[in-house]
């Protein structure tokens, strides 16, 4: 199984890339991992901004994507949560889960019905970056948990 990470933005600030390198070498000991940037819209209707960044992801989403959202109106998960969720996926032979982070509008209906979970990471309101970082170090610590190491403490 791939782990992809998507995010509608620019590319990050020299704090959060250094982060999410080292996340992401580390979630690479489990699985494949890469990061798709995806601009940004430059119109300046929300409605029509959040269509146009919808028809950017559905270009390169295919049908056995496992697409996981990323959306405050989402479900809440602790650590063993995403975990078992990336172990029930890695169970269904899923080819790759991808991780969207929207744009700063959210995203199209479209997308919303095409995923297959939508995940709130926290009740608060982060800048998309800093959502990257948090991302990145939170799938490494279900892998983690996944492999029963010892970076998460309970």
């Amino acid at each position: 199984m791939k782990l992809s990470i998507w995010s509608v933005g620019k590319v990050n600030d020299s704090y959060i890339k250094e982060g999410v390198e080292i996340f992401t070498k580390r979630i690479g000991h489990y699985y494949p991992i890469d990061w798709q940037l995806i601009t940004p819209s430059k119109l300046n209707d929300p409605a029509q901004i959040k269509k146009e960044e919808a028809k950017s992801i559905l270009k390169i989403l295919t049908n056995t994507d496992v697409l996981i959202l990323l959306d405050e109106k989402g479900k809440m998960l602790n650590s063993k949560g995403l975990a078992n969720l990336i172990q029930q996926k890695a169970n269904q032979s899923t080819l790759r889960i991808v991780f969207l982070i929207g744009g700063a509008y959210g995203v199209d209906e479209e997308i919303k019905n095409r995923s297959n979970f939508t995940w709130s990471i926290s009740e608060l309101v982060f800048p998309h970056m800093l959502v990257r970082l948090i991302l990145a170090e939170q799938i490494y610590r279900a892998c983690s948990i996944l492999a029963n190491e010892k970076y998460h403490h309970e």
